[in-house]
């Protein structure tokens, strides 16, 4: 097909002969025009980096300030002692392997749906996937806490220090209140996201972490809580912020201008297009969480287990902080693609990609600078050992070049999420990490005696391999089949009266309703807007 003019500039009915044909283009009015092209412009691109910006900036932000958080908590553990400090990370670590990512990862599927919804404006299945996600979260946060309540004897099972052991079980206890905070902030902050509101959740991030020092003072050294109360000041400053974001939101009246419709027990029903990209997405993300979670357990199978354990804990520290940039990143992306396929436009859903993809690489490089840079200084910030410091120093260079993978990764999977196609992210992660990284870091770190840094090189195929299957499936998505995707997802519609209109005169003045059928047929399975009177070959 060529590409055809819109309806007010199409063929005058009049001065076509008959017998006539319809053909129907499947285009909206107002919307892409066209195929996809190739190649976006120059202005297309700066405009998408404006949108993008408004997004990512403020999500960077936020992420810092939450890396802020839990970088005071591990300032105060450290302060109460060594014994305090390993059971602490080593609550942290069950945490994220058995509570944190799995609510973060079931959360994010409410992604897709939320963003195509707003860009198609369906205000009301936005917040019935809020609430159907809230749900979700809170029904799994009961498993979790049991396996909490649980932990001691496994670890003990696990032939864990029975001392660190003892701190941990205690941090992880009085960490309960803090899932279920988690599962309601989670579809909170994606939900504002997802419409471009990102003023809420940086202001109270914010006073949230100013708060978060004074409570631990409090705590911890002013009521002598030790761990306890370390761990209750974390809950007490993720209830400041569920709290402070409601009380913004009602207060400053956004949920009222327009995207709010209340409350319902409408989002008691058809839960399996949600359930669909929740555990896909649960999946990819815990997969990916798990592995450096796995690090740490085989630096502690190693000869210099004690100086392998303490640098992979500062490089795990580094990696945490160079993901914010990605991460958020991988945010934005996520939320334009999904606004744009949302609202029918396929050609600016790829130009949001190619934007994304390109700053991924720019920030790959970027970390691989600060890596390579700062290798023989940055162990330093963290311990005065001179063995950790020099250990560190010479994985920091593989630690960038991981990075440089890991980026544009993060970025893709923000793409795949914003299309709702989690399970082929989740596919490519599991095939990454589990069958090409983790046999490579098994046979580099023992059999090929590399030790710590054979891990590294493990990690670095993994996330190469990972990089270039995301890539891969980028380069090869119909981007248009995305945007009928998205209308099948939210249920949206495009009026097809014009269309209608246009087929009931054509055969009223041709006479002839062959062509009759075929055109309600089209009409039922896509939104079709522009046509082209032509004359039928004889």
């Amino acid at each position: 097909m060529d590409g055809g003019s819109p309806i007010s500039d199409s063929l005058p009915l009049k001065a076509a002969p008959p017998p006539l044909m319809i053909l129907a283009y499947l285009r909206v009015a107002g919307h892409d025009q066209g195929r996809p092209k190739s190649w976006p412009s120059i202005s297309e691109v700066v405009e998408e980096m404006k949108e993008m910006c408004k997004i990512g900036g403020p999500m960077l932000v936020v992420g810092l300030i939450f890396y802020g958080r839990a970088a005071v908590s591990m300032l105060f553990l450290g302060r109460l002692g060594k014994h305090e400090l390993a059971g602490g990370s080593l609550s942290i670590g069950f945490a994220n392997i058995t509570g944190y990512s799995i609510l973060s990862g079931l959360a994010l599927g409410m992604e897709p749906i939320s963003s195509q919804a707003f860009g198609a404006k369906r205000y009301s299945l936005m917040c019935l996937t809020l609430q159907r996600t809230i749900l979700i979260l809170l029904v799994a946060c009961l498993p979790i806490s049991l396996l909490w309540l649980k932990m001691k004897p496994i670890l003990l099972l696990c032939g864990q220090d029975p001392i660190i052991t003892s701190v941990a079980s205690t941090y992880l206890a009085f960490s309960l209140p803090d899932l279920f905070f988690q599962a309601v902030l989670h579809p909170l902050r994606i939900y504002l996201r997802t419409q471009g509101i990102t003023r809420p959740l940086t202001l109270t991030a914010a006073l949230a972490l100013v708060l978060h020092i004074p409570i631990n003072l409090w705590l911890v050294l002013y009521m002598g809580l030790g761990v306890r109360g370390v761990a209750l000041s974390m809950v007490v400053t993720d209830f400041n912020l569920v709290a402070s974001l409601l009380v913004y939101l009602w207060f400053c009246g956004v949920c009222g201008k327009g995207s709010w419709e209340g409350w319902s027990l409408e989002c008691l029903r058809e839960w399996r297009p949600l359930l669909s990209l929740a555990i896909p997405s649960c999946a990819s993300v815990c997969l990916e969480w798990w592995w450096y979670e796995l690090m740490i357990i085989f630096s502690g199978l190693l000869s210099n287990a004690s100086d392998a354990v303490a640098t992979m804990g500062i490089l795990l520290q580094t990696t945490s902080l160079v993901y914010i940039f990605p991460s958020s990143l991988s945010l934005a992306v996520s939320t334009r693609i999904g606004n744009e396929l949302g609202a029918n436009r396929p050609n600016r859903a790829k130009v949001a990609m190619f934007v994304a993809v390109c700053c991924a690489f720019m920030t790959g490089i970027m970390a691989l600078t600060f890596t390579t840079t700062l290798r023989n200084v940055w162990g330093w910030v963290f311990t005065s050992d001179r063995g950790i410091v020099a250990l560190t120093a010479r994985a920091m260079p593989l630690v960038g070049l991981c990075e440089l993978g890991n980026c544009p990764q993060t970025t893709g999977c923000g793409v795949l999420r914003g299309s709702a196609r989690p399970s082929l992210g989740a596919h490519i992660n599991l095939g990454s990490f589990y069958v090409i990284g983790m046999p490579v870091a098994l046979l580099m770190g023992f059999v090929a005696n590399l030790g710590f840094l054979g891990l590294w090189l493990g990690l670095l195929a993994a996330q190469g391999s990972c990089a270039l299957l995301m890539m891969c499936a980028l380069a090869k998505t119909d981007w248009a089949l995305q945007a009928s995707r998205a209308r099948e997802l939210t249920g949206g519609a495009v009026d097809c009266k014009p269309v209608r209109k246009v087929v009931s005169e054509t055969t009223k003045m041709s006479g002839s309703n062959s062509y009759k059928v075929e055109v309600a047929e089209m009409l039922e399975r896509a939104p079709l807007i522009s046509i082209k009177v032509v004359q039928p070959n004889d």
